[in-house]
């Protein structure tokens, strides 16, 4: 049988999908699981958005469409970053795809040279796609790590030594994932003061998570002085608008607006056309069903930081966005006599009935930061409850 490429055999995963069939499998064996794994919202899809994905179809809107998406979307698109950023930003900017995941290898190929040994900083831990995709697209992946003593935000020293004369792109997510944390505007003014010495370095700014902050408004970088034409604004409709599903996404950036709508042409030929329709519902329409689901969010972030905290061996910080907590668990692996949090992980699914991720399922660990697991709140205040009861009575039984 022929070979496959190094690079199919050696592509990474995003393991909340991995851990999510495990549950699945679990569960078709009757088991009960309560499961923090998967990052998306607990909430149906709007109704006056849905609606506007059925009149889509009825109304004939099943064909191709241009590759960037159609008008009305790179419009709404335009008008919604130029809102929200609180910037200019006009619509021949704007390419839409199918989800976010694809802006991020498009950038990568859009910025680098296979082989030529160009460098791709990104956070550390951080979204898993961001490292198989600079690997699988031939540039070096350069990790910067995210400390608990700063508040899970990069160290802009530890910038600066990171950058040189073969970076080609920064990546940046704020709000985070995995660990909520949210980049202030001060820390953005400083590191587009530390970029102005490297004229050759775009920066992507995944922004996915940027309707989920809850302590004062969204910053994006784009709107720093010397930042605009250099950053590639990256959202999509999945989290803001509970349309996961859905697969739109949208990025924004003059200069590299062409090359994206190029990469869609040969990948995709276009987004899914009814979806698009209800995109710009959702960007158009009203926003009271995404602003509930925020505060809701925001309860249950509270809810289970204040959780966490409770039980013995487990500390947690607060984080400002999205809908994950971080929490440290070095010192309940020690009581409990686990190795790693991959191996409290695993005892907790199969022992406790609860479901989360660890921290190797988000880059390789920090040194010297200890073990963390990864809990999505985008659960009823119940499983909340329920799940964090079940944690504490595993470690009660368990410690030695």
């Amino acid at each position: 049988m022929p070979e496959l490429s190094r690079r199919a055999s050696e592509l990474g995963t995003e393991n909340a999908f991995v851990v999510l069939g495990e549950v699945a499998e679990l569960q078709a064996q009757g088991r009960e699981i309560i499961s923090f794994c998967i990052g998306q919202p607990d909430f149906p899809t709007p109704e006056h958005i849905a609606q506007a994905g059925i009149r889509a179809i009825q109304e004939g809107h099943h064909g191709y469409t241009p590759s960037p998406g159609i008008q009305p979307l790179r419009e709404a698109v335009a008008k919604y970053f130029s809102r929200t950023r609180r910037i200019d930003v006009g619509t021949d900017e704007v390419v839409c795809g199918c989800g976010g995941k694809p802006f991020i290898g498009y950038t990568i190929l859009s910025v680098t040279d296979y082989g030529e040994g160009h460098e791709v900083i990104y956070p550390n831990p951080g979204f898993p796609i961001y490292q198989s995709q600079i690997v699988a697209n031939g540039a070096v992946p350069v990790p910067l790590h995210l400390r608990e003593g700063k508040g899970f935000v990069f160290d802009l020293d530890d910038l600066r030594s990171k950058l040189t004369d073969k970076t080609r792109l920064l990546i940046l997510c704020s709000p985070q994932n995995p660990t909520g944390s949210v980049i202030s505007r001060s820390d953005l003014e400083e590191l587009a003061g530390i970029l102005a010495d490297y004229p050759d370095v775009w920066v992507y700014s995944d922004e996915v998570y940027s309707g989920l902050v809850y302590d004062g408004p969204f910053e994006s970088i784009a709107a720093v002085d010397g930042m605009r034409e250099r950053t590639i604004i990256a959202d999509t409709a999945s989290k803001t608008y509970a349309m996961t599903g859905w697969r739109i996404g949208y990025a924004a950036n003059k200069a590299l607006a062409p090359s994206f709508t190029r990469w869609v042409t040969n990948t995709d030929s276009c987004p899914p056309h009814p979806n698009q329709w209800a995109v710009v519902e959702a960007l158009n329409g009203p926003q009271d069903a995404s602003d509930k689901m925020r505060d809701v969010f925001q309860e249950r972030r509270g809810r289970i930081v204040d959780g966490l905290n409770a039980i013995d061996g487990i500390t947690c910080q607060m984080p400002g966005g999205a809908f994950y907590v971080w929490p440290n668990v070095t010192e309940a692996c020690k009581m409990i006599g686990v190795a790693d949090s991959e191996e409290l992980r695993k005892r907790l699914l199969h022992e406790a009935g609860v479901a989360v991720l660890a921290d190797i399922h988000f880059g390789t660990r920090v040194e010297g930061d200890g073990e963390h697991v990864r809990f999505s709140y985008a659960s009823s205040f119940e499983d909340i409850d329920n799940g964090l009861a079940k944690i504490d009575d595993f470690i009660r039984k368990n410690t030695k």
